[in-house]
């Protein structure tokens, strides 16, 4: 299997969590046939965990709950493939997942074939309940090894919340995508605190083995199994989903997309940011700032360390850069073009437009200072032109 961009879809967990079924599985993978997250690159539908009954059969094998899933997961895969999608599920590292069911500690192989037999194509691969005298690489490299030979391509997406620092030997034993961070909730500081502590580790994100900063929340509005905290606003999604299509990683929804409100949606199915995440180069960004944003009314407020400023290179000569403002008030958030490779000595500037509205910036020279909102962001394209 080979990802040149980051992995797309839906995933059950952050609305829904142990209350799953079929027909919720069935209804999501219509609604987004229907809502156009197919033909927007959203490609898995993702059962998250408490989809099995607590007791392996007498073979040894995994078993769906027939109360939830009374056809079984072929039938359900089957029914998925059909509209166009590939198939997800669950599984743990450990003893039991995070939920109480069993999980693939010493049944690797058994439940890889168990996957593949059902069609699926992409596993969530936990990590809770893990003895604590067994070696966590290990155990993902044996599941690695497992899906493949299990006779069909199985994306592993990995999930050990950062344990072990996995953006340093991740990729080596096989793994398309790993959970760099703990849990996402609902709320700001939950989304920002998770995107700005892997933004030193986001060189080590690329092809085939991308930097998983967890589910997105886009769309849920306090509402689920992960509404922690205050509710996130229209602008700090924004924010959110720029964040995650810059870094460059996984797209996989969170929200309920059978009921999403419109601007959420419009939001997820945005294809100005979606390019920017599924870029050709599949590079991720360099820092060109992080600092403070200085907030003026009636008299100067400083925010240490709450201003964030990314530049990204595009396929085609193009490149990005987003402005993000992560204090409680608005403020300025500077663009030093020297700190992107382009000095003034160059001769040379850059023409912005802005990647959600469409609005022309025009040329700029040396420097591009931009007020960002509260908990709000601005995303530019740009082109380098000569004055």
């Amino acid at each position: 299997m080979i990802l040149h961009t980051p992995p797309m879809g839906w995933n059950s967990w952050n609305t829904f969590g142990w209350q799953i079924s079929d027909s919720l599985i069935r209804e999501t993978a219509l609604a987004m046939k229907e809502k156009g997250y197919l033909d927007a690159g959203y490609r898995y539908i993702v059962i998250d965990d408490c989809w099995s009954l607590h007791e392996r059969d007498a073979e040894g094998r995994l078993v769906p709950d027939p109360e939830k899933f009374p056809h079984g997961m072929k039938d359900l895969a089957d029914y998925v493939h059909s509209l166009g999608f590939l198939f997800g599920m669950y599984s743990c590292a450990g003893v039991l997942t995070c939920g109480g069911y069993p999980a693939s500690y010493d049944h690797e192989f058994i439940d890889a074939q168990t996957f593949a037999s059902w069609g699926v194509d992409y596993l969530k691969y936990d990590f809770c309940n893990f003895p604590a005298n067994a070696d966590g690489m290990n155990r993902y490299a044996t599941m690695s090894m497992a899906l493949k030979a299990s006779g069909r391509d199985i994306l592993l997406a990995a999930c050990n919340w950062g344990t072990d620092e996995p953006w340093k030997w991740m990729k080596s034993i096989g793994a398309h995508m790993y959970r760099s961070t703990g849990d996402i909730q609902d709320n700001f500081k939950s989304f920002s605190q998770i995107a700005r502590s892997q933004i030193p580790n986001f060189c080590m994100s690329g092809a085939n083995c991308f930097n998983d900063i967890d589910m997105l929340t886009v769309g849920m509005y306090g509402k689920g199994n992960v509404a922690l905290g205050e509710a996130c606003t229209d602008e700090e999604y924004q924010t959110q989903f720029a964040l995650w299509c810059l870094l460059g990683a996984p797209l996989m929804v969170g929200g309920d997309v059978r009921n999403m409100k419109p601007y959420a949606e419009k939001l997820l199915l945005h294809p100005g940011l979606i390019a920017l995440n599924q870029d050709a180069e599949g590079r991720v960004p360099q820092t060109v700032y992080r600092g403070r944003v200085l907030h003026v009314d009636n008299g100067w407020k400083e925010y240490p360390d709450a201003g964030l400023t990314l530049f990204k290179h595009l396929n085609d000569h193009e490149f990005a850069a987003g402005y993000f403002n992560f204090a409680p008030e608005s403020g300025e958030v500077p663009f030093i073009f020297a700190d992107a490779g382009l000095p003034a000595t160059s001769g040379l500037a850059l023409h912005f437009t802005d990647v959600i509205s469409g609005e022309d910036l025009g040329v700029r020279r040396d420097f591009l200072n931009l007020m960002i909102p509260a908990h709000g962001s601005r995303v530019l394209k740009c082109r380098i032109v000569r004055p």
